[in-house]
């Protein structure tokens, strides 16, 4: 129907609108807000739901396993110290070589085996040594060396060897040299020098134990 055909005079409902909208009895205007609205809610719904859903999973999970650091108990295994005081391996040499080795005369003996005078005379009496030791020994004196005539064996019948726990030599003054050849000879690490020897035909007694 047009305009001039309408049969009407014009009210307030055929007020014309911005946009060119229709108005009439059963309907109003709309406004952009109006058609925007729903979507917003929608968004923010959904944003609502998925914060919840995050928050839901990882509420149970704890902080220090979430962030994958190690325990702070955890404590690493110290290293072995070495030993402060390691002991010497048996592949050492001795510090202190043996005093008796062959050549040398028997330790505690002064004097020089080789310049001993071989005719001297020298005793061996055994002094509470094993049967035949006090022979063996002048075997050995000889075997030094010395003059088999100017050997003499016995036993120590007056005890001179009282007080002595180990085969010792008496020798008189001058007669270390002597002695000190006769002790290499039978093994002894003890030398005196003896008065009563001085005063005897004996250069050397030989005290067996």
């Amino acid at each position: 129907m047009t305009k001039s055909g309408y049969p009407y005079p014009p009210d307030e409902f055929d007020v014309a609108v911005p946009g060119g909208a229709p108005v009439g009895v059963h309907r109003a205007p709309r406004s952009g807000w109006s058609s925007a609205w729903p979507f917003l809610l929608v968004a923010v719904v959904c944003a609502a739901v998925a914060w919840g859903g995050i928050t839901l999973l990882s509420g149970g999970d704890d902080p220090a396993e979430a962030s994958g650091e190690p325990s702070a108990s955890t404590s690493a295994s110290a290293p072995a110290s070495p030993s402060a005081s390691p002991s010497g391996g048996s592949g050492e040499p001795s510090s202190s070589p043996s005093a008796s080795a062959s050549g040398e005369p028997s330790a505690g003996i002064s004097g020089d085996p080789a310049a001993a005078d071989l005719t001297a005379a020298v005793q061996v009496l055994n002094s509470g040594g094993p049967a035949g030791s006090a022979q063996t020994a002048a075997d050995a004196v000889i075997a030094a060396g010395f003059q088999a005539a100017n050997v003499a064996v016995g036993n120590d019948e007056s005890g001179q060897g009282q007080g002595y726990t180990e085969t010792t030599l008496l020798y008189g003054s001058g007669r270390a040299d002597t002695a000190a050849a006769v002790a290499q000879a039978v093994g002894a690490t003890s030398a005196i020098e003896s008065a009563d020897v001085t005063a005897s035909p004996y250069a050397v007694v030989v005290l067996v134990k």
